[in-house]
C-alpha cells in the first residue's frame, strides 16, 4: 500500500509540472508528456497481444505514437487551417499508410518471418498471410492505445483549433487546461472512488470472471462521486470571475458537466473492464511495471483511453455552438 500511495504521488507531481508548463510556457510540454504516455502503453499493449497470439511487430507498435504525434502537430500549428475534421481524418490515414509500411517491411524480411513462423509452431499459414494479419494486429495497437490517448493531445491544444473553434480565440488557454484537467479526473475519480466505495460496502461482484476485484456498489459508488466531484471541480473554477466569464462565453455550463461526467465515468469503467479481459486472456497481472503498486502504463491509462475521445468530441459539440 505504501508503495502505490508514493507511485501515486508521483504521478500527480509528474502530471501537475505537465499543466505548470503548459500554462506558463508552452502546450507543447505536455504533448511531450502524453508521448510518453502513449509509447509505453503502446510497448504495453504489443506485448499483451503477443501473449494473445496476436503476434503483432512490438517495434512498429512502439514508434507508432512518435509518427501520430509527428502528424498531428503540423495540423494544429498556424491556427489549425485544416480543421479538426481533417485533422482526424490525416491521422486515421497515417494509421492505414503504417500499417501498410508493417505489411511491406514483414515482406521484406521474408527470412526473418519463416524463422518466426517455425519458432510460434504457427501451421497452415504463408509468410504473406503470417504477414498479413501481423501488420493488422499491429494496426489494433495504433488504435487502442496510441490514437485513443492521442485525443489528449487535440484536447490540449483546444484554443489552437481556432479555424474550427473560432469562440475559443483569445482565451488564455484557461479552457483546454480546464478540459484537460477535467479529461485526468474523471477516470480518478471513478477509479478511486469505485476502490473506495467496494471496499467499504462489497457486495455482488460487477464481472467476476474479468475482475474478481470489481463490485456493482464500487461501480455505482465511483460512477456518483465522479459527477459529483467534476461538479464540484466546475464550481471551483467558475468561482473565478474571469474564468467563470470564459465558461459563460463558450457555452460551459454545470449540467453539461454533469451529463459528460456521467458518461465519461461510465466510459472509464468500461476501459478498465477492457483491459483486464485481455490481461486476463493473456495470462498477465499487470501491462507493465513502471509504476510500482499499480503495474504499467496501460493499467494506469486504460480508462483515459476511452475517456479522453469522448470528451474531445463532447467538448467539441459544444464549442461548435458558440
Amino acid at each position: 500500500m505504501k508503495t502505490r500511495i508514493l507511485s501515486s504521488i508521483a504521478f500527480v507531481f509528474i502530471i501537475a509540472i505537465g499543466f505548470i508548463l503548459k500554462f506558463y510556457v508552452s502546450n507543447y510540454f505536455f504533448d511531450v508528456l502524453i508521448l510518453f504516455i502513449g509509447i509505453i502503453a503502446s510497448y504495453e499493449a504489443s506485448k499483451i497481444f503477443n501473449k494473445l497470439g496476436r503476434y503483432n511487430d512490438k517495434y512498429m507498435a512502439t514508434i507508432f505514437p512518435c509518427v501520430l504525434m509527428l502528424s498531428l502537430i503540423p495540423c494544429i500549428i498556424n491556427d489549425n487551417k485544416l480543421g479538426v475534421e481533417y485533422t482526424i481524418t490525416i491521422a486515421i490515414a497515417v494509421i492505414i499508410v503504417f500499417a501498410l509500411i508493417t505489411f511491406l517491411l514483414q515482406l521484406i524480411n521474408s527470412k526473418k518471418i519463416s524463422i518466426e513462423i517455425k519458432a510460434r509452431k504457427i501451421e497452415n499459414t504463408t509468410k504473406v498471410k503470417f504477414s498479413f494479419n501481423k501488420a493488422l494486429n499491429t494496426l489494433i495497437t495504433f488504435i487502442y492505445p496510441a490514437f485513443l490517448i492521442s485525443f489528449l493531445t487535440l484536447i490540449n491544444h483546444f484554443e489552437d483549433l481556432s479555424s474550427t473553434f473560432n469562440g475559443l480565440a483569445d482565451k488564455g488557454g484557461y479552457i483546454s487546461i480546464f478540459v484537460l484537467l477535467f479529461a485526468f479526473l474523471v477516470p480518478i475519480f471513478t477509479d478511486t472512488f469505485a476502490l473506495l466505495m467496494g471496499g467499504l460496502f462489497g457486495g455482488k461482484k460487477l464481472a467476476p470472471s474479468i475482475s474478481p476485484k470489481k463490485t456493482i456498489s464500487g461501480a455505482i459508488g465511483g460512477f456518483l462521486w465522479c459527477v459529483l466531484l467534476s461538479v464540484t471541480v466546475f464550481y471551483l473554477f467558475n468561482a473565478v470571475p474571469s474564468i467563470a466569464e470564459l465558461f459563460s462565453a463558450t457555452g460551459i455550463k454545470v449540467w453539461k458537466i454533469a451529463i459528460i461526467s456521467a458518461i465519461g465515468s461510465v466510459l472509464g469503467q468500461l476501459g478498465d473492464i477492457f483491459e483486464s479481459y485481455i490481461k486476463r486472456q493473456a495470462g498477465v497481472k499487470d501491462s507493465g511495471n513502471i509504476m510500482p503498486g499499480h503495474g504499467g502504463m496501460l493499467d494506469r491509462f486504460d480508462s483515459h483511453a476511452f475517456v479522453a475521445p469522448f470528451i474531445f468530441v463532447a467538448f467539441s459539440i459544444i464549442f461548435a455552438l458558440i
